[in-house]
């Protein structure tokens, strides 16, 4: 395959742009879609209330310990592959063709999805924050739609551009926290027991490990920036192995800080207290920081829902791009502004997410008890399979390689697959907790990911059959060997 830095007209239009992103920027990118402000005002209040309440900064320290097992054998696939298509390019490095046409439906699915829930969410949250500071009250769609042609202005303008904003967005949410987290300790001090085996086995633990997964949902993330990381196979793992150990701090500190305020053993009873209103952290905030910094935090988790919609957006436009690329989707999705930007990915991507969310509120459907449950609900489900399906990609690569390295390359992604894996089932057992709704239609989403499955293999045959130059290179044109 050409080398993405050569200069020619046609390859400045087929190519995103190499060398824009450094482990900052990346870090960046991957951070805002994690979006650490909403993590703890949503994912940490649910996985105090419906997981093991005060016992829960020690689930997210597990997480993350898992997710930096797997990241050993992540480190060492990326060193092999350098390519936008993130997680599905390397299924088809350890599955095969088939499975990583699989995974790459699975991961475009799960990622629009995610965009559009993002306008939900961006949507609700503005209108009623505006509304009640200004007296403004602006319908949730409006703002919602606002929101994603910004975002679709934003990364038009360039991926390092777009790291550029989510940074400062980032330092702001999580000066934030760091404010809360200390004013928490000034005041209360933290709470040892916490880390108990009474407090981390109480309640449900299994509900704990899997609400407090969501909240690093997007590191994974850094992979689809690889063609444009500055010498990526040092840079990728860097930033992924930065992005994991961040996020658990910033989340698993920060609910210590939550569940040392409530105290540790009232720490669920609290949080279900809580959970109607979802203004735990707010409540709080408003005891330990007072009204102005309480105020400052409900914007700031404007800025932070508006950076997850953005680095959102730029993942699930690298999907389309990788695959219009390897021709699985229509070829023009492949084509870049001169700046290196996808151009129609881009397009079809908020044009999508534009069209799902206006089609629910035409219907009546209301955003944060239908909308937002449904995408982002499916989203962590696709993004939970994505991951499992890439670790133990990495396991059967390297051991087909008879690779020596046997504690990075089959231990660790190996203990890292099975610690997912057993993360997916509870999301799919407890899929109406993933995505906060009883509703029939909503718990029977996961059956879109079947679909996917069945899909996914029909149109890998239809390929070998009608289109076998495509289904060969499916192995080939994924790959970007290149370290610049």
């Amino acid at each position: 395959m050409a080398d993405p830095t050569s200069a020619s007209t046609t390859q400045n239009h087929t190519s995103l742009r190499p060398g824009a992103l450094g482990v900052a920027g990346i870090v960046f990118l991957v951070l805002a879609a994690v979006a650490p402000l909403t993590g703890i005002v949503v994912v940490a209040s649910l996985a105090i209330a419906l997981g093991n309440g005060g016992g829960t900064p020690m689930s997210f320290f597990l997480v993350a310990g898992i997710l930096l097992l797997f990241a050993i054998g992540y480190a060492q696939m990326s060193k092999q592959l350098v390519n936008a298509g993130g997680f599905y390019a390397f299924v088809v490095k350890g599955l095969g063709r088939t499975g990583g046409l699989i995974a790459g439906l699975i991961a475009t699915l799960g990622y629009n999805f995610f965009v559009v829930g993002t306008i939900g969410t961006s949507g609700f949250f503005m209108q009623t924050i505006i509304r009640d500071l200004t007296g403004l009250d602006v319908n949730w769609l409006v703002w919602g739609l606002l929101s994603i042609v910004v975002c679709f202005v934003l990364a038009r303008i360039g991926v390092d551009f777009s790291s550029k904003v989510l940074g400062v967005c980032l330092v702001l949410e999580v000066l934030m926290l760091v404010v809360f987290d200390i004013s928490v300790l000034v005041q209360t001090g933290y709470d040892l027991a916490a880390f108990s085996p009474e407090a981390v086995f109480s309640g449900s633990l299994p509900i704990g490990l899997l609400l407090a997964a969501t909240g690093f949902l997007g590191f994974e993330a850094t992979a689809l920036f690889s063609e444009e990381a500055k010498q990526p196979l040092r840079t990728i793992p860097r930033a992924t192995y930065t992005s994991i150990i961040a996020i658990g701090v910033i989340l698993g500190v920060t609910t210590w800080a939550v569940v040392s305020a409530t105290g540790v053993a009232q720490a669920q009873a609290t949080a279900l207290e809580h959970l109607p209103t979802g203004d735990l952290i707010f409540s709080i905030s408003q005891q330990y920081l007072g009204g102005p910094l309480t105020t400052l935090m409900m914007i700031l988790l404007l800025v932070s829902l508006f950076a997850a919609m953005l680095a959102f957006h730029n993942s699930a436009t690298r999907y389309l791009y990788s695959l219009g690329r390897a021709k699985i989707l229509p070829q023009a999705l492949a084509r870049t502004r001169a700046n290196g930007a996808p151009q129609l990915a881009g397009i079809v991507q908020a044009g999508f997410a534009g069209i799902v969310a206006i089609i629910f509120a035409i219907a009546g459907a209301d955003p944060i008890l239908t909308l937002v449950p449904a995408m982002l609900g499916f989203g962590t489900l696709s993004v939970l399979i994505l991951q499992g399906l890439a670790a133990i990609s990495i396991v059967v690569y390297f051991r087909r390689r008879q690779d020596p390295r046997w504690w990075s390359t089959f231990i660790a992604p190996g203990i890292g697959f099975l610690g997912i894996a057993a993360i997916s089932v509870l999301a799919i057992v407890n899929f109406n907790i993933v995505a906060g709704s009883e509703e029939l239609a909503i718990r029977l989403m996961p059956l879109l990911l079947v679909l996917a499955l069945i899909g996914g293999i029909v149109y890998g045959a239809y390929l070998r059959r009608s289109r076998p130059a495509v289904y060969e290179g499916l192995a080939t044109d994924l790959e970007k060997f290149s370290d610049r």
